[in-house]
């Protein structure tokens, strides 16, 4: 059991991916802070998502990991340097605490050569990582993201009766900003797995029929999804794919009247800037991976295959499939939430 009145003051989160799920660990930070308010807290992050937490008040340091190159076979020589590097350089710090909150093999082996005196997980995770901790938690499968990770922050002695996004500072107005209306939506029509994709032309074809004009976002590769949107948005759109960096992104969901979503990280984002969310869900559970907080909705067909958890197009996707242009509209302005002309 861990002396919960033990003083940690060099404590390491292994978090690096993706997007949502670090935006689901903003809670467990924040009482981690308050818990133990001299302490350092560093955080492993991958490359990619430092943006999301650089220059955070309350963390010191990331640790940047390229788990991308790591999984590439021929890349096996450099990987296996860059992990003796890395294992040297965190050991070298002389933690006393580690949190594993990804809870794979990668990190928690990471936790592990961190030579932390406690390192703590979930008993349940995946791929043999609890192995590798000093001490286990059941964290459960059918409870939110924040709630799960936040079982570890009570465990270690947080109070976690208030739930706080100890979201990173970013610029409130950037340039980026100025482009746009003073009253928007924003559309994330993407997803990492495809079967979370509500189809691009109905997201085009909604944002049609909507008062504000919508923005469009995502990355450099989500320029060709985002086209077929505007293909059927009739001038009622534009895209930011590709032009913004995170800290630009999160501004332009904090001034948003509503995020429009598949169950993606931009989703996330919104719920933790408190931007209401109207999310789009198809084969994934909700409860797990919803919007969190009040301030949202889900729009999910209730049938007997959801959740499946597929993560590619199954032959007859009807849970996507089904779901109409007016179904999602109706949802939108009939909920109380969004208060929409």
């Amino acid at each position: 059991m861990v002396n919960i009145k033990y003083n940690y003051r060099r404590i390491l989160i292994v978090k690096p991916s993706a997007l949502g799920d670090v935006a689901h660990s903003l809670p467990f930070l924040d009482v981690m802070v308050k818990r133990f308010p001299d302490a350092r807290i560093d955080w492993v992050i991958a490359k990619g998502l430092e943006g999301v937490l650089e220059n955070h008040p309350l963390i010191e340091r990331l640790w940047v990991i390229d788990k991308g190159k790591w999984k590439k076979i021929f890349n096996i020589s450099d990987t296996i340097r860059e992990l003796r590097t890395l294992f040297r350089d965190l050991a070298d710090q002389e933690y006393d605490l580690v949190v594993d909150l990804q809870g794979l093999l990668r990190s928690a082996v990471i936790a592990h050569y961190s030579r932390a005196k406690v390192s703590v997980g979930f008993s349940d995770a995946r791929e043999g990582a609890p192995f590798f901790y000093t001490h286990k938690i059941k964290g459960g499968k059918d409870i939110h993201a924040v709630d799960r990770y936040l079982k570890i922050a009570q465990y270690l002695g947080c109070d976690i009766g208030t739930v706080n996004f100890a979201m990173p500072n970013f610029d409130p107005n950037p340039q980026i900003l100025k482009l746009l209306p003073e009253k928007y939506f924003v559309m994330a029509p993407s997803a990492m797995a495809e079967a979370k994709r509500w189809q691009p032309e109905r997201f085009g074809q909604l944002a049609s029929i909507l008062p504000y004009e919508s923005i469009i976002i995502g990355t450099n590769h989500d320029i060709p999804l985002a086209n077929e949107v505007l293909d059927h948005a009739k001038d009622n759109a534009r895209s930011l794919c590709g032009m913004t960096n995170l800290s630009e992104l999160m501004a332009v969901i904090k001034n948003a009247v509503l995020c429009i979503t598949n169950d993606t990280g931009p989703m996330h984002i919104a719920a933790a800037l408190n931007t209401p969310v109207a999310a789009i869900f198809g084969p994934t559970n909700p409860i797990r991976t919803g919007p969190y907080g009040l301030n949202n909705i889900i729009i999910q067909k209730d049938l007997p295959c959801v959740p499946c958890y597929k993560r590619k197009k199954c032959n007859n996707q009807t849970c996507m499939d089904t779901l109409t242009v007016n179904d999602v509209r109706d949802a939108i302005y009939s909920s109380p939430k969004f208060g929409l002309p």
